[in-house]
Formats: C-alpha cells, structure tokens, sequence
C-alpha cells in the first residue's frame, strides 16, 4: 500500500504496509522498563464488590484498570508543559503527525563520570542536514532496553549545547531511546529540556520529545517519514507510537 507524501514542495513515497515500530510497549510486569524510582506499571482486572472483572475468573469480559506513568514506564511523547508552571497539553500541542525523520546513531563519549551526546557528534554525523524529526539510537543497542530499570544507573544524556544546536537547526520533534534527555540527577536543572524548548526565550510549544524509543539494529541510519501517534491524554505526557516509513 504506497503513498506519496509532499513536503515544502517535494514528494516522498512509502509504503503504508511496511511499518517500522519504534515504540517500547507497556506491560504489567516488573520486567518493562522502568526509570525514576516508582514501582512497575499494574494492569490488573477491575475489583466491583465480588465481580471480579476478568473471563479467567467467570466475567462474561476482560475489563482492566491500568495504573501507570507515561514518564517511566515506556515510549512517551511530552510537550514543554513537563518543565512549566503554565499547563500544556501534549494532546493539543501536537497537532500534525507526519514529518521528514533522520535516524543517526550515536556512541555516547566519556566526560568525567558521565556519559554524553555532544553537539560535535551531532554535527559530524547531521553534516547539513536539517530534519523536521531527529531519532537517535545510542550505543551499545541491545534487546535489553526493553527491559532495564534505569533508576540510578546514570544513563547518557544530551548536553546543553547539543539541545540548542538541535533547536537552531529546526528540529521540532527529538526522539531518544532513553527515559531523559537529561542527566538522571542534575539539581532539577534539566538543561537539554529547556534549551530544546527555548523556554528562556520564545517557547516552543509546537515542539515535542520523545523518550524510551527502541530503534532495532536492522533499521539503518537515514531518512525515514515518521509518524508520530499519541494517545489523545489531556497532559503534559502521554503513551505514544513512533512510526518510521523508509522513503523508496
């Protein structure tokens, strides 16, 4: 199932039917990812009195509650409502779902005790490319992702200046296969979130970021059109579906 996408004038084709899904899932297990010190997601049968809410059980239907946080337990789109006293909701600062996408992947470099993304790898590995949508894949890229608890493990981050490089080329929606753009602890400072955002100047709240993405190795670098689905959550956050098309 083809289409043809036109973009500022030039046309992409992809094919519908071939869908690369670089979303994390949420599952009710202590095995999904998690970062940020809570316990793991709960996806349990609704409890009325004595009905209990599950055909396992004698129900005539499944009927779960599920009691989660899009900021750690899986793939999630936020808005700049997540930094700002101001609320903004992700469901109406995205608006538009369909962008040019390029995949890079990174090896993160040692400072001190940290691990980063520089705006100098940035920039060799973009050259002068400026996509609409940035996805980046760190290194080392294993199926264990799916399932690392990340809570004080100090995972890499972007640094300022690669948040605002990122920012000046035009970039508008950043995804990361990790749960933050930002170092794990850093005094609430949140640096690469408020650079990308421009909240110091004239915010952008069109611009969204996307964290705990997994990108399989079999993906390769390039250009991709992404589509970007939410879940429709009146919230800063909220669970999302990163699609990639290949452009043919």
């Amino acid at each position: 199932m083809k289409t043809v996408i036109t973009i500022n004038t030039i046309k992409y084709t992809i094919d519908l039917s071939k869908p690369l899904d670089i979303s994390m899932s949420i599952r009710g297990s202590k095995d999904n990812a998690n970062a940020w010190y809570i316990e793991e997601p709960k996806i349990e049968p609704a409890q009325i009195g004595e009905w209990t809410a599950s055909v396992k059980e004698g129900a005539s239907i499944n009927f779960n509650n599920i009691q989660f946080n899009p900021h750690a337990h899986g793939t999630h789109t936020e808005c700049v409502g997540h930094i700002t006293e101001k609320f903004y909701s992700i469901n109406k600062c995205l608006k538009t779902f369909f962008f040019r996408a390029e995949v890079i992947t990174v090896a993160p470099e040692k400072i001190d005790e940290d691990y980063v993304i520089s705006k100098s790898q940035l920039k060799f590995l973009l050259k002068q490319r400026k996509p609409e949508a940035l996805v980046i894949r760190t290194m080392p890229n294993t199926k264990d992702k799916l399932s690392r608890q990340y809570s004080n493990t100090n995972w890499p981050y972007l640094t300022e200046d690669a948040a605002e490089f990122i920012k000046k080329i035009g970039v508008q929606h950043l995804l990361v296969d990790l749960p933050s753009v930002d170092k794990e602890k850093d005094d609430g400072k949140l640096l690469a979130h408020k650079a990308f955002w421009d909240v110091d100047g004239k915010i952008r709240k069109n611009a969204t970021i996307t964290e705990f993405i997994y990108v399989k190795n079999k993906i390769q670098d390039g250009k991709y059109i992404l589509n970007l689905q939410i879940a429709p959550f009146e919230n800063d956050a909220t669970p999302s579906k990163p699609i990639l098309y290949k452009i043919e």
